[in-house]
């Protein structure tokens, strides 16, 4: 009995220590005024945020030892073409693109400050949409809002983070707020034009998304080498990697040096043909566009219809990847990193693969007011695992990757990668096995693949 009550006790100081706090809590009355602000005024450091570590997470989700900052920013891309405002006959228009960047950095706390901010977003699919309407909610983050720099005279490498369409440069914070804190600047993009509050035509969205990741890297770059940034000699954007979901992933791809075939210029069949024949493998200016400095990239979900990406142009995939997908994925669909996967034959590559997972292998969990929207909360949540416990291996697997095809550690972090493919078939209980998957603790290592090939160099 004695022992009974020390369990009982110890669950409720556990409980006390790590509770779940749903900053933007709907009310069965639901109010927009209300449930926009409810409950995020009272976050404090040992609440759940998205991205922390579950009890059975693996062992590189646990944070890093730097504690994180975090800024927005807006940029302007100039001189960019409008694809939303094309007159037939008529020369294309063209415009000061503006993007706004959630930027995550190492940061040092002064006096009182804590690592706790409120990110924004909406529900929906783009403005004055009946059937999806824009629905603000807010959630709290892990990171200090403006705080300052801590660099101790190094520079970080960059990480680029792209959303899917709709999405937004807050979508995923479980892995940006994770990655700061080992050591990393991490930038997501609001691609205007593709966002949950702003969504428009695809057509403009597939003619930007690789020059936007192209000009916010040199952006970065720029800023450490400005003695008026706050980011003054604190990036490294020769190790920069790429992280892209769904739509991002074409971003991704299209900036490493993936091109597109002919027949992409029919999909989706509204876009000026110059402007795709620009990422087409065969146009002898499409090398001259690409950034040398992304050395990695990672592709949740990633975008590749049948026949879009071409044969020749996934070949000149030359640097490492990691492709992450759901086997029961029926949007961007399973058989199309399958492809990738297999096509990619000049790049260092691995599958991981979430067995019964769909398309929301990247997403944070659902906020709560998407539970009063069913088709909202489907846009986050998976149906077969816990969000949380995706983000917490997903952690896990990026870091051993940039770790080490990103830094050169590959004594350090080889072994978490090089494993044996299918995770269910080791022992449940003996981590020792040489076929249990390293890093997972007992009986957690279940429900996953992880497929490797090396780069054929050219063979």
């Amino acid at each position: 009995m004695r022992e009974l009550t020390i369990l009982v006790v110890l669950l409720i100081l556990t409980i006390d220590a790590h509770a779940l706090h749903e900053c933007g809590a709907p009310h069965l009355d639901h109010n927009p005024t209300e449930y926009t602000k409810h409950g995020c005024a009272d976050l404090i450091e040992t609440d759940f945020f998205y991205g922390d570590p579950r009890g059975d997470s693996p062992e590189l989700a646990t944070r890093g030892g730097y504690k994180v900052g975090v800024r927005t920013l807006q940029v302007v891309n100039p001189n960019q073409p409008d694809l939303l405002n094309l007159t037939k006959g008529k020369p294309i228009s063209r415009y000061e693109r503006k993007l706004t960047l959630e930027v995550w950095y190492p940061a040092k706390l002064l006096g009182n400050q804590q690592q706790i901010t409120i990110y924004s977003d909406v529900l929906g699919h783009g403005p004055n949409n009946p059937d999806r309407p824009n629905l603000q909610f807010q959630f709290g983050g892990r990171a200090a809002r403006d705080a300052a720099i801590d660099s101790g005279g190094m520079t970080f490498p960059l990480v680029i983070v792209s959303h899917g369409y709709s999405g937004s440069r807050v979508m995923m914070t479980w892995l940006a707020e994770n990655l700061t804190s080992k050591g990393y600047i991490v930038v997501a993009i609001d691609h205007e034009g593709s966002t949950h509050a702003d969504v428009e035509s695809i057509s403009s969205t597939m003619v930007h998304r690789p020059r936007d990741i192209n000009f916010v890297i040199q952006a970065l770059a720029n800023m450490s080498r400005n003695p008026e940034s706050f980011l003054f000699q604190m990036v490294n954007a020769e190790l920069t990697a790429v992280i892209g979901y769904s739509m991002g992933t074409y971003g991704a791809l299209s900036a490493a040096g993936v091109g597109a075939s002919k027949q992409a210029l029919y999909f989706p069949g509204d876009i000026p043909e110059p402007y795709l024949i620009d990422f087409q493998a065969d146009n002898p200016n499409f090398g001259a566009t690409l950034d040398k400095r992304i050395k990695v990239i990672v592709a949740f979900a990633p975008f590749a219809p049948a026949g879009f990406w071409s044969q020749v142009g996934i070949k000149n995939l030359r640097i490492p990847s990691l492709f992450i997908v759901g086997d029961q994925d029926q949007t961007t669909g399973f058989t199309a990193a399958q492809w990738l996967f297999d096509n990619a034959i000049n790049s260092d590559r691995y599958l991981l693969i979430f067995q019964n997972a769909i398309h929301e292998v990247a997403t944070n969990p659902a906020p709560p007011l998407a539970d009063l929207y069913p088709r909202e909360y489907a846009h986050y949540q998976e149906p077969a695992w816990d969000n949380r416990r995706l983000n917490n291996i997903n952690q896990h697997f990026i870091t051993a990757f940039l770790g080490k095809h990103l830094l050169g550690e590959e004594k350090k972090y080889n072994d978490y990668l090089n494993l044996s493919i299918m995770s269910n078939d080791s022992p449940r209980t003996d981590t020792k096995d040489p076929r249990y998957w390293k890093g997972f603790a007992n009986w957690t290592a279940i429900g996953m693949e992880l497929h490797q090939r090396s780069a054929d160099n050219g063979k």
